[in-house]
């Protein structure tokens, strides 16, 4: 390959890794643009897990044999029987310098104790392929994972001049994956509350946009559980801010306890006192259990004063829910109403026949919007 295709190809791979959007889509086009930068017909990237001693595969492209998937939820290798990635000398790296690339073949010798055949030679034989390059990533002066790329039997093997460009082309993708991971924090902290580790109002508002979305289109159950935690005032106020900010957090791991009954449910904390959950498929009947079992919970919290809890859903004759809004004043009224009654469990939308107060209630306008402003929460508190 001459020089300007070359320096194509990087191009090539550093584009496509940028305009990747999240950690998934930057793995594939880290193994794409490798496995065409270098003339392969497959390509894998996969990372060290230090901690589990295994190199663990991120994902398959390319020509993949029957046990390879695109993105595999648990292919992974013992990091002995790769050993390479661990034997990098720190001296040299010390030194300036990076752990190079290099090819195996399938014609490779057998290594190590009599009957041990290299597991990359194994592998190149077992899949029909016939040689491989290895080009080990580099993540902040450590060994991150590798790059492999192969090519099949019957087509030139890879020589020193592609494993050179290989470990320039591991050095771009290490850049890429740095980048992609703090592209990757740094949403993370705008969808969740400093506090508790929960989503924030701001998930909360585009996964209900979605959510009431796949409803419109598909028919499907969307519930929205919303609490306010009782005495959390009374508590600052008695012993001091960092013991509510404690109560929060416990109150936190709670409902993301009882949001696990609900599979894919995201729990979320508003601002101050006010919680929610928003349950995509599940029957409203599922919904409201773990609700129940949301204030059961609540009520035995140390300090704490329990908690009021209205739920809505789609599930429930609530009248048509045409936007996020609508479904979010549902489950506030309820709440609102469980909070007047000191109730102990949650107060549900539609449940209480044709003349049902909450459903009333939500469907009033709000004076904001008598005076033509318009508010996706009610924001009495700041995230």
């Amino acid at each position: 390959m001459g020089e300007d295709r070359r320096l194509a190809a990087v191009v090539a791979l550093a584009q496509g890794m940028a305009a990747a959007h999240g950690l998934q889509e930057a793995w594939r086009a880290a193994a794409l643009g490798g496995c065409r930068a270098l003339g392969g017909s497959f390509a894998a990237l996969s990372v060290w897990e230090r901690e589990l001693g295994r190199l663990r595969v991120l994902v398959n492209v390319g020509e993949r044999a029957e046990d390879e998937e695109e993105f595999p939820e648990d292919e992974s290798y013992p990091v002995h029987q790769f050993a390479e990635i661990t034997e990098f000398l720190h001296e040299r790296w010390a030194g300036g310098g990076e752990p190079d690339a290099w090819v195996e073949t399938a014609e490779g010798p057998a290594a190590g104790s009599p009957g041990y055949v290299h597991q990359r030679v194994a592998a190149l034989r077992r899949r029909g392929r016939g040689c491989c390059v290895v080009a080990p990533i580099v993540l902040h002066g450590r060994a991150w994972g590798e790059l492999y790329v192969a090519r099949p039997v019957g087509v030139p093997v890879f020589e020193r001049a592609d494993a050179d460009f290989a470990t320039v082309l591991a050095s771009v993708v290490a850049a890429g994956i740095a980048q992609t991971e703090r592209l990757e924090e740094v949403r993370r902290l705008a969808y969740t509350d400093a506090l508790t580790g929960l989503a924030n109002r701001r998930a909360v508002d585009a996964h209900l946009d979605e959510a009431v979305e796949r409803h419109r289109r598909d028919g499907v159950t969307v519930s929205l559980v919303v609490c306010d935690l009782n005495g959390l005032k009374r508590v600052n106020d008695t012993h001091g801010h960092a013991t509510g900010d404690r109560l929060l957090e416990r109150f936190g791991s709670v409902l993301s306890l009882c949001g696990a009954m609900l599979p894919g449910a995201l729990a979320a904390r508003l601002g101050g006192d006010e919680f929610c959950l928003l349950a995509v498929g599940p029957p409203a009947d599922e919904v409201v259990a773990a609700a129940g079992e949301l204030c059961r919970r609540a009520a035995v919290l140390e300090l704490g004063d329990g908690v009021a809890c209205g739920v809505a859903s789609t599930g429930d004759p609530i009248g048509p829910v045409g936007s996020a809004r609508r479904l979010f004043r549902l489950a506030d009224a309820a709440q609102y109403r469980a909070k007047a009654e000191r109730s102990g469990h949650p107060v549900v939308a539609g449940r209480a026949g044709p003349d049902d107060p909450v459903v009333r209630l939500a469907d009033e306008p709000s004076r904001e919007e008598r005076d033509g402003e318009r508010r996706r929460f009610r924001g009495r508190h700041a995230p």
